[in-house]
């Protein structure tokens, strides 16, 4: 299985309480390093969508900006700021 890994969705910046932790974020490699390592919390229905879109698109199953969209949502779910950037 090859996996692209490289395809990019416009930026999605996250913010968190910490105003030192700031990602931008417009990979699925991307999205799911900010999940795992940075995200307060490792559940919740959104989340899940987010981790499972990001396996998708890198195995070309899933459109990027699905991912995108779940990416916010799940921002939203965590209480965490998301500024979607428009290209």
């Amino acid at each position: 299985m090859e996996w692209d890994s490289s395809i990019e969705f416009a930026p999605v910046i996250l913010m968190f309480k910490d105003p030192d932790r700031v990602f931008c974020v417009r990979t699925a490699k991307e999205a799911a390093n900010a999940l795992i390592k940075e995200f307060p919390t490792d559940d919740g229905e959104e989340f899940l969508l987010a981790i499972k879109l990001c396996l998708d698109v890198i195995e070309g199953k899933a459109d990027p900006e699905q991912l995108r969209a779940a990416i916010i949502r799940v921002a939203d779910e965590a209480g965490v700021t998301a500024i979607a950037v428009l290209n």
